[in-house]
């Protein structure tokens, strides 16, 4: 065999070892994160006093929803989503730090949050009614007395509250369902963060 011959052998057998270590590679696509923890209760509870320090004396704790911690932005650390009620919510939000968004109004095509945040419900007992929600920065997480970013989620119809796992496309994530009363009544919707803002989205009808 010519020295020619067996250095064209030699080239092809190495390419070809190296196409076949290759395959696992291309083959392993990147797989999705794994889905985050299940949300727990804050321990001890959060307090009026927590909700004024963040949001300001216009915010106070909402009786009855339960609180919850999760990871509901995918970035590994606990974040805090609280039920309150907010008199003027964006009369504090430079002062504290805090974004005012309203999802649900923007899901029905009312994106200008300093409009919606003067719709007001006929219902006494959902005047002001929020949600709050703090994302966590460093080892103390949404605890932290460091800058973090900080959401007042206005309008929301929610009768009852909870967290849980919502499948996306690509992966899963931690999302606020919610039972919804007044036009939505045996409507059940969900919040969740999309990696860049909070998105409302309609699940249907109630199992009620």
């Amino acid at each position: 065999m010519s020295y020619s011959r067996v250095a064209v052998l030699r080239v092809f057998f190495v390419a070809l070892a190296l196409a076949i270590a290759s395959v696992p590679l291309s083959a392993e696509k990147k797989q999705p994160p794994p889905p985050p923890a299940r949300a727990k209760s804050p321990v001890p509870a959060v307090t009026d006093d927590y909700v004024h320090k963040e949001f300001g004396d216009n915010c106070s704790l909402l009786a009855g929803p339960p609180q919850f911690v999760g990871d509901l932005d995918g970035d590994g650390i606990d974040d805090l989503a609280v039920a309150a009620r907010c008199k003027n919510p964006m009369a504090d939000q430079a002062e504290y730090g805090f974004l005012v968004a309203d999802p649900y109004n923007s899901f029905l095509g009312f994106g200008e949050v300093k409009v919606t945040s003067t719709f007001a419900s006929d219902a006494p007992e959902r005047k002001g009614v929020s949600l709050l929600v703090v994302h966590g920065v460093g080892p103390e997480a949404w605890r932290s007395d460091k800058a973090k970013p900080k959401f007042l989620l206005i309008n929301l119809p929610f009768k009852t509250l909870t967290v849980k796992r919502l499948a996306l496309k690509k992966k899963t994530v931690l999302g606020v369902y919610m039972e919804e009363k007044g036009e939505g009544e045996n409507t059940s919707s969900v919040v969740f963060w999309d990696g860049k803002k909070y998105r409302y989205q309609v699940l249907g009808a109630s199992l009620e």
